[in-house]
């Protein structure tokens, strides 16, 4: 009901349609309770906070930033669900409030499928930043392990010259009297120490080939899931495009733009719009200044009315009709700014009439599955003649059409010609008609349905 009446919201709609799009909570870690040691660290330790940890944590606090900018922007776009549906669009509203039961299940299941393909999509952007982000640790590990194979070149130099100073120190000794077993501690110390050095730097080198060989394995299974998304995505890509183009109401095409006038085509270049500029503003290169003037907009029919179809010329009929109700457009659209607005609402009018042309069509061409006998057009008015044998009953339909169409009730009359069928009974039928998509067709599938099937 809140559908119907217009007030229900964007998350209610996609509620209604069994389109479920959760909004995610943010997770925050904790450290674990074995992370606040007590204990002072050891060589080690401080070894690993200054080349691994602490820039790995560096990297991670500016993506950490990055991320939360990313979440405040996304955050103006969820609260897009509690604005009602018919302000964010009232022309797709008023198509999705006509359709069936099975006509809104079956847009919800594409709506489904859009959803699914748009989360896939996310996840491929997540696993590029993730890419990213492992990049950025992998320069960074390259960047402390260079650092630090240069200060245990430092301390290898430094080692070399206390041995040079040995070598010298114990060529000085053997000419003094005592002996040099004196200076014995000192010398194996200084030994023990070069070996410790040496053990560390092996021990690093193989963390480091351990690290990077497990990162070389994420990335390369990652990026086989990613390939096989891909190869899936593209498969859905062309199925959203044609549901994107299915409900896209945009009716005109440019055919000129120059620095003095625009021209527009709508309906199958059947008419042109021409919208010419004022005087240039200064350095508006391009001559799309929102401020610049517009001095008039004319319309012009270029349809060949001996050679188009009757429904063809009506639609036609029916657009002027709606362009002259404006009366004056330069008034409407004084400026560039007006101008995507104006080709806004000639575009709905145009799509509503343009469907109006093809169930006329089909009704001219199908209309005897619906005991409808001829379809006539005199100016702006349809007229049905039905006739029905089952019902013994034939009877013509006569209905006023407007530019407002299909959004408002059609004035009717109805002219018996057989039987006991007459404008009482087609009013009872046609006010269980609600106005919307396909508004002329339901018309005909209803009074089928109700008086011509079964005798009364």
């Amino acid at each position: 009901q809140k559908f119907q009446n217009g007030v229900i919201t964007v998350g209610e709609f996609f509620t209604l349609l069994q389109v479920h799009v959760p909004i995610q909570k943010p997770r925050h870690s904790h450290l674990p309770a074995s992370g606040a040691v007590s204990a002072p660290p050891t060589p080690e330790d401080l070894i690993y906070s200054q080349y691994v940890y602490r820039p790995k944590l560096r990297i991670y606090e500016e993506d950490c930033q990055a991320l939360s900018q990313k979440i405040d922007e996304l955050k103006l776009y969820a609260t897009v669900q509690d604005q009602l549906l018919v302000n964010m669009n009232k022309s797709f509203w008023e198509v999705m409030r006509t359709c069936s039961d099975e006509e809104l299940k079956s847009f919800g299941a594409e709506l489904n499928k859009m959803k699914s393909y748009f989360t896939k999509e996310s996840k491929i952007l997540a696993h590029n930043e993730k890419a990213t982000l492992y990049g950025k640790l992998l320069q960074s590990a390259q960047e402390q392990h260079r650092k630090l194979q240069s200060r245990i070149e430092k301390v290898d130099e430094l080692l070399q010259e206390a041995e040079s100073c040995l070598v010298a120190l114990e060529a000085g000794l053997a000419l003094l009297p005592f002996s040099l077993v004196t200076f014995f501690p000192f010398l194996l110390e200084l030994k023990n120490l070069k070996a410790e050095e040496e053990e560390l730097q092996s021990v690093l080198h193989l963390m480091w080939l351990v690290y990077l060989c497990r990162e070389l394995s994420d990335l390369e299974t990652e990026n086989e899931e990613m390939l096989a998304e891909m190869n899936q995505l593209k498969e859905k890509e062309k199925s959203c495009q044609e549901l994107l183009e299915t409900y896209n109401f945009t009716e005109w095409e440019i055919t000129e733009w120059s620095e003095q006038q625009a021209v527009f085509n709508f309906l199958y270049d059947s008419i042109e719009l021409t919208v010419v500029f004022g005087p240039s503003i200064d350095g508006d290169v391009f001559g799309e200044d929102p401020s610049r003037k517009i001095v008039s907009l004319n319309f012009e029919s270029l349809l060949d009315e001996e050679k188009a179809p009757p429904s063809s010329s009506l639609v036609q009929r029916l657009i002027f009709q709606f362009i002259e109700s404006q009366g004056c457009w330069q008034e409407k659209c004084p400026t560039l700014y007006y101008l995507p607005q104006v080709l806004h609402d000639l575009s709905l009018v145009v799509s509503h009439c343009k469907i109006l042309g093809e169930e006329i069509e089909f009704l001219e061409r199908w209309g005897g599955k619906f005991n409808l006998l001829k379809t006539d057009i005199d100016d702006t008015k349809v007229k049905l003649l039905f006739s029905a044998s089952a019902v013994f009953a034939k009877f013509e339909l006569t209905l006023s059409l407007s530019a407002n169409y299909p959004s408002a009730s059609l004035p009717f009359t109805v002219q018996k010609q057989i039987g006991n069928i007459g404008e009482e009974e087609v009013s009872a039928v046609l006010s269980n008609v609600p106005t919307g998509y396909h508004y002329l067709r339901r018309i005909v599938s209803l009074i089928h349905q109700d008086l011509l099937q079964n005798p009364r």
